[in-house]
């Protein structure tokens, strides 16, 4: 991953507070594919058929361009958190405008990253993972647009079974269920889609 200054999102932010309109532009552009997949994990499989995850993203990026001075964070998780914000609110929105009254709650999508037990590392979350309290969101070391891109670069079948396992954080039997597939291997394509992915960040990092 290149280390010059427009790697980096607070570098961006910063800049884009002091006017700079490119700068602006660009950490909007590197942020598109982290919220698309976020996105698609807000879409349950019972709005796809009338709602695409385009249409999340687009309003997303739309109202936070709108509401960019609002902003009052200054870390890179800070932001993403921001943009999440206005993401699980749009995806309400969604629910409420195709489900009508029915109370129905968006699942809400864990971070992609969370600490190991000795913090000699990081891993894919879990869903049985617990979970992280709001200071953890912020602090932990922030990775998730790296691994929002290499996300969107998988295969359909290894990108869903992430999504599904990792961010709507659903047991096994409920991913095999929605894949269409069997419990055993469901398990066996997220092992794969996993170091698929590590192998993609590793080399992302060389």
């Amino acid at each position: 991953m290149p280390n010059d200054e427009n790697s980096s999102l607070v570098r961006l932010l910063n800049r884009a507070r002091n006017g700079d309109t490119a700068a602006r532009d660009r950490l909007f552009e590197r942020c598109r594919t982290y919220v698309g997949v976020v996105a698609r994990a807000q879409v349950e499989s019972w709005m796809k058929a009338k709602v695409d995850a385009s249409d999340l993203v687009q309003q997303t990026m739309l109202e936070a361009h709108r509401g960019f001075a609002n902003f009052r964070g200054t870390s890179e998780g800070e932001w993403l958190a921001w943009l999440r914000q206005i993401l699980a609110h749009n995806a309400a929105d969604f629910v409420r405008r195709y489900r009508g009254t029915e109370k129905r709650q968006v699942r809400r999508e864990g971070p992609l990253y969370v600490r190991s037990a000795d913090r000699s590392g990081e891993y894919l979350r879990d869903s049985s993972d617990p979970g992280e309290t709001p200071s953890d969101l912020v602090s932990r070391r922030e990775k998730e647009i790296e691994l929002a891109e290499a996300v969107a670069r998988l295969s359909d079948d290894d990108r869903e079974v992430i999504l599904l396992r990792n961010l709507q954080r659903l047991p096994f039997r409920e991913v095999a269920q929605r894949m269409g597939r069997s419990r055993p291997a469901v398990q066996m394509l997220w092992m794969r889609a996993l170091r698929k992915l590590q192998r993609m960040l590793a080399d992302a990092e060389v």
